[in-house]
């Protein structure tokens, strides 16, 4: 295979969720974190990446959230994160697949407002805007994957969580962590022709949320599908499509639920560009992308992008690392 065939992965890998479903708005999962070449095995050895991620996002004051005992509506929350994630692609194959693992550190700053406080935690009627900002780490998100290659096509599986440790307090508006545990896990496949110059990547997975100790509040489970078409010119250039579909399955439960099941959905469709740079004697790529929110339901809805720059493996100047979380 060429160097579009020998692309290194990092989307296994989950970012920060933020501006989705769920309690107050936001959900475990952040949609769009997957790209294209999603499944594609990676060389052996430490690979890294960084990335910037914006969301813009907001729900007008017919829509409300549950948000820390109360209910808040009229909700801005712009978002701002740098994130860093480390991988290992081992050299041993198991099960005939690349395994690989990985954690997601982020630093960043949220900024939220609201138009209108509807129940305080104490039953209380109130009203008046506010507005509430931090700057912090977040949760820390482990991942692992396994990768198959047979041509053209390429599979995996992977499976993550969300360790509760990033900046969450009970009486504030803002927040960088969820305040409770996640699990996630799915499937992907990657399609990639050198020959037809195309590539094309769909990855799938549902989340399973534990109850917020702080609220007592759990989110249902969350059904979420990313999706990348990206035509490629040449060895170092690439252009095209990326989307999501996320999707509530389950109803929101427990005693702080107070507006009751709250499934959410949501749709987005956006470009991307992404350039193969050679640096230092390794390969690197830059990938940038944007979504535009569509069909939002009890949610935040908005734009959001990323800008992503990854190092591929040490001694794999064939490969090229192109995941595009």
């Amino acid at each position: 295979m060429g160097l579009a065939c020998s692309l290194a992965t990092f989307s296994c890998f989950s970012f920060p969720r933020t501006a989705a479903a769920d309690e107050a708005g936001v959900s475990f999962w952040l949609p769009g974190q997957y790209g294209s070449f999603a499944a594609v095995p990676s060389g052996p050895g430490w690979s890294f990446e960084s990335a910037y991620y914006h969301a813009s996002a907001d729900a007008g004051r017919g829509v409300s959230f549950d948000r820390g005992g109360a209910i808040q509506a009229g909700m801005k929350s712009p978002s701002d994160f740098v994130m860093l994630t480390p991988t290992y692609a081992f050299k041993t194959s198991m099960f005939g697949a690349q395994a690989a693992f990985g954690t997601t550190i982020l630093y960043g700053k949220n900024a939220t407002s609201v138009s209108e406080t509807l129940i305080s935690p104490a039953g209380n009627i109130l009203s008046g805007s506010k507005s509430d900002e931090v700057l912090g780490f977040g949760d820390v998100y482990p991942t692992a994957s396994l990768k198959w290659n047979k041509d053209f096509h390429n599979f995996m599986v992977y499976a993550t969580t969300g360790i509760p440790v990033g900046a969450y307090q009970l009486t504030r508006l803002s927040a960088l962590g969820l305040g409770h545990w996640a699990v996630d896990g799915g499937v992907g496949y990657t399609y990639l022709n050198e020959k037809l110059g195309i590539e094309g990547s769909v990855v799938f997975g549902l989340t399973y949320n534990f109850i917020n100790p702080y609220t007592q509040y759990q989110s249902g489970t969350d059904a979420h599908l990313d999706w990348a078409i990206s035509p490629y010119f040449n060895d170092k250039f690439h252009i095209g499509v990326v989307g999501y579909f996320y999707n509530q399955i389950t109803g929101d439960s427990g005693t702080g639920a107070l507006l009751g099941d709250f499934k959410s959905r949501v749709a987005a469709i956006g470009p991307q560009i992404g350039f193969f740079i050679p640096l230092f004697g390794r390969e690197t790529y830059l990938n940038l992308r944007a979504y535009s929110e569509f069909n939002a339901r009890n949610r935040l809805e908005g734009w959001n992008a990323f800008v992503t720059f990854s190092i591929e493996a040490s001694g794999q100047k064939e490969h090229a690392v192109a995941n595009l979380r």
